[in-house]
């Protein structure tokens, strides 16, 4: 079976498929991406982060069927916390989303973290641009819920919901800025609990004193008094001022607002041209990434684990500074390099 085309077509078994190989490795997720790039770029991707006991997975569940009444076929990546065991997810899709199943419009997949910084998995992206080439047109990640870490999805996605929920702590430990600034619009879930409203109000005194989420240009916008949007021509806002908005997944309230403003989000970065700004910053974080674990690759297989463990010996035992040791491992990963130059563009002249 071919099974690039099988998922090209929206077959879930060769989409489930394709997921698992790139969870595999890197030579899998690279012949897979290679395969299917030309066909993605299409997707809204939307990262839904907060920390732990926020709600996200009720929250991202609810999501998924106030889109679906609009068209919209959704995917979800749902990235959990590893077994120190197996390594496989802990929770795993088949205990959350459960009344999604049948719903031929959405597909779920949970995919271990492995470990990663700011709860994604390594595979994350590939399995994004799978389901994009798919023909999910919005797709939900759920992230970990590591706190400050999970500033590091931001490049991931083009909207990111940050939850935040009462009861969680102290008001400082609720709006603290490096999780703040990532947010494209704030969702305080539980909204019913006690505590709620002051949540509300503390999240949105940190945006009006100017330390919100930075719009495309990197630039912070403040929610106006009396609104949450300015608006511009064809009603769209001259600039994303963050919402704060109120939910309660495990009732639905307020899900319907914040799908309409996810979707007013998107729309709104392709009328500013926020869209392909996020696309040429996602494009160059993923590059640099896959150039930095190629190194690292590199540096492994060239240079002998004796030496390495040696420099290593050396740094512990305070004989030389770390410093001094990364510079000695870069001169023989770099020395290993010189004779295998790469030009950078082919006859294509790309």
């Amino acid at each position: 079976m071919d099974w690039i085309a099988e998922a090209r077509s929206g077959n879930p078994r060769a989409i489930a498929r394709l997921i698992t190989q790139v969870e595999r490795g890197a030579a899998e997720a690279q012949a897979i991406v290679r395969a299917l790039y030309t066909a993605t770029g299409r997707a809204h991707i939307v990262c839904v982060t907060g920390p732990p006991g926020s709600g996200k997975s009720s929250l991202v569940n609810e999501l998924a069927k106030a889109f679906r009444p609009r068209g919209r076929r959704v995917g979800i990546v749902a990235v959990d916390p590893s077994s120190p065991f197996t390594g496989g997810a802990l929770l795993g899709d088949r205990v959350r989303m459960r009344d999604l199943a049948g719903d031929e419009g959405i597909f779920v997949r949970s995919m271990a973290s492995r470990g990663s910084l700011g709860g994604l998995a390594r595979g994350v992206a590939a399995a994004v641009k799978v389901l994009d080439a798919a023909g999910y047109d919005l797709i939900l990640i759920e992230t970990v819920g590591a706190g400050q870490a999970e500033v590091d999805i931001a490049g991931a996605a083009h909207t990111v919901v940050v939850l935040e929920a009462p009861g969680a702590g102290d008001d400082v430990q609720s709006i603290k800025a490096g999780i703040l600034e990532i947010a494209d619009i704030l969702v305080v879930n539980k909204a019913d609990l006690v505590g709620a409203n002051r949540t509300i109000r503390s999240l949105e005194m940190m945006l009006h004193l100017g330390t919100g989420a930075a719009d495309d240009s990197g630039h912070h916008t403040p929610a106006p008094d009396g609104g949450i949007f300015p608006d511009g021509r064809d009603g769209l806002p001259t600039r994303w001022a963050v919402p704060v908005l109120p939910t309660i997944a495990t009732t639905g309230q307020g899900v319907a607002e914040l799908a309409a403003t996810i979707a007013q989000h998107g729309d709104y970065l392709r009328a500013s041209g926020g869209w392909a700004a996020r696309e040429r910053a996602r494009s160059r974080d993923e590059i640099e990434h896959l150039l930095r674990d190629r190194f690292i690759d590199h540096l492994a297989a060239a240079l002998p684990a004796g030496e390495r463990d040696a420099l290593i010996a050396a740094v512990a035992a305070r004989r030389l500074d770390p410093y001094t040791a990364a510079d000695r491992l870069f001169a023989g990963a770099s020395a290993a390099l010189a004779g295998a130059a790469i030009p950078l563009a082919g006859s294509s002249g790309i």
